[in-house]
């Protein structure tokens, strides 16, 4: 089966050879035909498993099709040798490819195009390349933003900030969350904005900012409904808490339903908040309910005190 289809490949390849000739009577390359013949052969190799090959064949399907002017197909066919690269686990090129694709798409004025193939290769490049995923994400947001389809935006900005914080780059992602918050306020999306107001309060206590996290929910009684909210009520809890020093009051709202079925890497920001000058009791529940060693407390009591000199 392969072999017929190796040999399926060089028989297009052939035919696309055959296209460009010049004669007598045909004075220019048939580039169009050309390149349909090299996207066949790429399919054949593609089936054969042959991605090299194939990565191939689509590249000189793209040149042909950039000959033609036919720049959409160009980018499509570029993509599409990103792929290869992909199935031959060569992620930083499959991603190159991809980016090289939409930067066509874009001189073709297709931005949509381009920015979902930025979103796609975000979600190849993820699981090996955080930082590259997040830069991803952002230049799809920001076509997108571009265009003004703001619901596609914020989307992705959403899946850019939740890897800022995994990457712990606590700075980049409240600037991000604020962004995402003005978009969702733009589109009338309130109750996004309660739980974006919710992720900013997390990140800026574990910046040490009190002072910010506490502005975040003030800006936020001007939005309509979020006085009184169960998101409200939760914040002015967990900032009381905290501003006390009252680690039981902290842990309660950061171990509530609430907080602990937000997306994961803010619930795992909630759970792991601390009270400055205190959080060796909340440390202790956490990990030992049945009770536990002596000691840890005092340590988590040195490690908090440190902490509070931050705010």
């Amino acid at each position: 089966m392969a072999a017929q289809k190796i040999n399926e490949a060089h028989e297009h390849i052939a035919k696309a050879e055959k296209c460009l000739k010049t004669s007598l009577t045909k004075w220019k390359p048939d580039f169009d035909s050309a390149a349909s013949e090299y996207a066949k052969a790429a399919v054949c190799f593609k089936n054969a498993k042959q991605y090299e090959q194939a990565k191939d064949a689509y590249l000189k399907e793209a040149e042909y099709h950039t000959e033609n002017k036919t720049l959409f197909h160009a980018a499509k066919a570029i993509e599409q040798a990103g792929m290869m690269m992909k199935e031959q686990k060569k992620m930083p090129e499959a991603i190159d490819y991809i980016e090289k694709a939409c930067m066509m798409y874009m001189e073709n004025g297709t931005p949509d195009t381009a920015a979902m193939a930025l979103d796609r290769a975000g979600k190849l490049i993820e699981p090996i390349n955080l930082e590259k995923a997040v830069d991803l994400y952002q230049k799809a947001a920001g076509v997108f933003e571009n265009e003004d389809r703001l619901r596609q935006a914020v989307e992705l900005l959403g899946k850019a900030s939740r890897l800022l914080v995994r990457l712990k780059r606590l700075d980049e992602a409240a600037v991000a969350l604020q962004k995402e918050k003005n978009m969702y306020k733009e589109i009338e999306n309130f109750p996004m904005c309660f739980k974006k107001t919710t992720a900013q309060v997390l990140i800026h206590l574990h910046r040490g900012d009190y002072v910010a996290a506490d502005k975040c929910v003030r800006e936020s009684y001007s939005l309509p409904g979020y006085s009184g909210s169960e998101d409200c009520v939760a914040m002015e809890t967990l900032l009381q808490g905290y501003d006390e020093q009252d680690e039981d009051q902290v842990y309660r709202v950061c171990n509530s339903p609430l907080l602990k079925y937000m997306d994961n890497d803010y619930a795992k920001l909630a759970i792991s908040l601390r009270v400055p000058g205190g959080g060796g009791k909340k440390k202790k529940a956490a990990a030992a309910p049945q009770g536990g060693g002596s000691g840890a407390p005092a340590a988590a009591d040195d490690e908090d005190d440190y902490e509070g000199g931050l705010c």
